[in-house]
C-alpha cells in the first residue's frame, strides 16, 4: 500500500472528490467515508475542521489547479 510506504499517518489522510464540470467551491468535495475519525472529534463524512479543509485546497491549487 503506497500509504505505508510514504509513512502517512491515519490523521493526516482525508477523502475528498473532484469535480471537474464545476468551479470554485464546488469544484472540491470534503465528503468521503474515511473522514469519519471520532477520535480527533470529526464526526462525520465531512472534513468538519477550516483549517484541514483550507489546507487541502491549498494542495489541490499546487497540484491540480497550478
Amino acid at each position: 500500500m503506497v500509504i505505508k510506504e510514504v509513512n502517512s499517518e491515519p490523521k493526516s489522510l482525508w477523502g475528498i472528490n473532484f469535480h471537474p464540470d464545476k468551479t470554485g467551491e464546488d469544484f472540491i468535495e470534503f465528503d468521503s467515508m474515511m473522514n469519519l475519525k471520532p477520535g480527533m472529534g470529526n464526526k462525520s463524512r465531512y472534513v468538519e475542521d477550516e483549517k484541514i479543509r483550507e489546507r487541502i485546497i491549498e494542495i489541490v491549487n499546487n497540484i491540480i489547479i497550478k
